[in-house]
């Protein structure tokens, strides 16, 4: 979310958390864009989440502090100390990986029990919001103790599909590009109608 009117509009939905990119180089950089006090009108029952890539913990924490954020996802080369060093200032942190053909358990295994979530995006050209699927079957096996986020071209076909996953660990969607009209500015019409048949 990068827009106030937008924002609220969204937050109107009740989703259960509400992301913000706090990375310079995307095109849904909320610098310049949203004050704390947007945020602070965010309902109490969404957590705020914000993204960043490779920033130091302590720029990090001082966003939580600043925005009100409820948790951090963290969406570059983090080492799981980092993740460590924010989760134990109260934060709990989302570590995002990067999913191919196949799922790296072994790049997850060092991050068991510095992080709260894992989230997977599609491998692409960008840390993240690359607009694109992949194929979910590959979390099929997935036994770790730490439930994760389902990212990477989520789309309002996918409601059905996604209604009837049953796969280990899976915890929440991240919904992002597919539901932009422009970068950080959602589609409220679409993503309601998503939401109805994901409740369904």
């Amino acid at each position: 979310m990068a827009e106030a009117d937008n924002l609220a509009q969204v937050a109107a939905l009740r989703p259960d958390f509400l992301g913000f990119i706090f990375y310079p180089k995307s095109g849904r950089y909320v610098g310049g864009r949203l004050r704390p006090a947007a945020l602070a009108q965010v309902p109490a029952g969404t957590r705020k989440v914000g993204v960043f890539v490779d920033a130091a913990a302590d720029e990090v924490l001082a966003r939580v502090a600043e925005f009100g954020l409820d948790l951090v996802q963290l969406h570059g080369t983090e080492t799981p100390e980092t993740c460590a060093t924010v989760r134990a200032a109260g934060v709990p942190v989302i570590k995002a990986f990067a999913v191919g053909e196949r799922l790296d358990v072994a790049a997850l295994l060092p991050y068991v029990g510095s992080v709260d979530y894992f989230l997977f995006d599609t491998q692409g050209p960008q840390p993240g919001g690359n607009g694109r699927a992949f194929d979910w079957n590959v979390l099929a096996a997935y036994d770790l103790p730490v439930p994760y986020f389902m990212a990477g071209g989520l789309e309002p076909g996918h409601a059905a599909a996604l209604r009837n996953l049953q796969l280990p660990g899976l915890f929440a969607l991240d919904l992002n590009s597919r539901f932009e009209t422009a970068p950080g500015v959602k589609d409220v019409g679409r993503l309601r109608q998503f939401f109805d048949e994901l409740r369904t």
